[in-house]
């Protein structure tokens, strides 16, 4: 396997969900803006980097089971980092790849992140986080959330708001279970942004929590939980496997349940392991992607 390799550096890069997640209409730049929760979760992608010697700054990307495009989020990050930093020498990205692509996980962005901090740390060159948060400007909006992650192997929770580049850490929970299920459906963000905008047509009408009464009901019960996502009522409508999951989650007795992201993966959270053990035993034998994960 490639990751078994000498390489310069490994890493890894986790996944997040989103818990509650209102889009804006979209803006005269035609972003939408975002209010969310984001929060880090166990589940990981694994990348090694090993510098070539050679001159030019290309990344070579070798990515097993996923055929990624030539131009992607890391061969991105790693063209704004060597302009950022005029490092010239090439190197090779061996990702191993579990996080689900077009999951509304950030896998992708997240991917980006955990590579800027390696390069940072094997080429010495002392990145401050406004030099990561350019990087991440010029590869995608979820990766300005990931910059701010220091420790991937502890939860890390933000309110995210803007286009994504406004992120306020908050404290985050961290007697939370969650069971993932990702339905054999892939949602682009371009995709679910065009449904989201059909969906409100002219007049958007938004009965959530704002920015600043996120941290507030995060921090209350879980039962008690009724974060909505903008993206949840069009994505089901169309994909209809999407709003099976979650269904699926609240009859194996989630204590909250909604869609991640731009989807289309759902998740559940359950207050004890042994209630989140039992909903995954059931639900894996009709879901192939399910998967449940703590911190604790």
């Amino acid at each position: 396997m490639p990751m078994l390799m000498l390489c310069d550096v490994r890493v890894l890069a986790p996944a997040k969900i989103n818990i509650g997640l209102r889009v804006m209409p979209a803006r005269a730049d035609g972003y939408h803006g975002i209010e969310s929760i984001f929060q880090t979760i166990p589940f990981y992608d694994k990348l090694a980097l090993q510098r070539t010697g050679d001159s030019g700054s290309k990344c070579h990307v070798i990515c097993n089971g996923m055929v990624l495009p030539e131009k992607n989020t890391l061969t991105s990050a790693y063209e704004v980092f060597c302009e950022v930093t005029d490092v010239s020498e090439s190197a090779t990205i061996y990702l191993e790849k579990n996080i689900p692509s077009g999951a509304g996980l950030g896998g992708g962005s997240s991917d980006a992140a955990s590579l800027i901090n390696a390069l940072d740390a094997v080429y010495g060159t002392g990145l401050s986080l406004e030099q990561k948060r350019y990087i991440a400007s010029k590869v995608g909006s979820d990766v300005f959330f990931f910059t701010e992650c220091n420790d991937v192997t502890v939860p890390f929770a933000a309110l995210v708001s803007g286009r994504g580049e406004i992120v306020d850490p908050i404290i985050p929970r961290r007697d939370l279970f969650f069971v993932l299920i990702c339905p054999d459906v892939h949602s682009s963000t371009g995709e679910a942004y065009r449904l989201v905008d059909q969906w409100n047509g002219p007049d958007w009408n938004w009965n959530g929590y704002s920015a600043e009464q996120l941290e507030g009901v995060y921090s209350k019960p879980v039962e008690s939980w009724d974060f909505v996502n903008s993206f949840t009522a069009p994505l089901v409508q169309q994909y209809p496997l999407i709003g099976e999951g979650l269904q699926d989650l609240k009859d194996v007795g989630a204590s909250f349940v909604q869609m991640s992201g731009s989807g289309s993966t759902v998740f559940g959270i359950f207050c004890t392991k042994d209630s989140a053990a039992c909903a995954f035993l059931k639900l894996r034998k009709k879901w192939k992607r399910c998967y449940t994960f703590a911190f604790s």
